[in-house]
């Protein structure tokens, strides 16, 4: 079976996950480089609990309770956007997390991003 072709594709170099307690906020991010101009996914999610915020590479492509599923495959992770939500991201369906095993700091985010989103991304 052959997949679809994401929409928007990021090759991590680098993953983090970073509890902003002055926020209230838990920051789950992956990004191609060290730059800000360079790609980049981010989840958002307060502290206590709610809904999860979702961007790539601007905060403008964003929205809450975006994220329809996540699956991960060999590959890394394929993000699917809620169909109501898809104008919020230039018109993309699915965006493509490339993580390789050069992904800095890539399952501690990874498992922190199956605590955040549950049911749509089980283990």
């Amino acid at each position: 079976m052959t997949l679809p072709t994401p929409d928007i594709t990021l090759h991590a170099a680098y993953a983090s996950v970073v509890e902003d307690d002055e926020e209230g906020m838990l920051f789950i991010g992956f990004a191609q480089g060290e730059e800000e101009d360079e790609p980049y996914a981010l989840f958002r999610q307060p502290l206590g609990g709610g809904p999860v915020w979702f961007a790539v590479n601007d905060e403008d492509f964003g929205a809450d309770a975006a994220v329809q599923s996540i699956t991960r495959d060999a590959k890394g992770l394929i993000v699917t956007i809620r169909p109501e939500h898809i104008a919020s991201f230039g018109w993309a369906t699915t965006i493509a997390i490339r993580i390789g095993p050069q992904t800095e700091d890539a399952d501690q985010a990874i498992d922190a991003l199956h605590d955040m989103l549950g049911g749509i991304f089980p283990r």
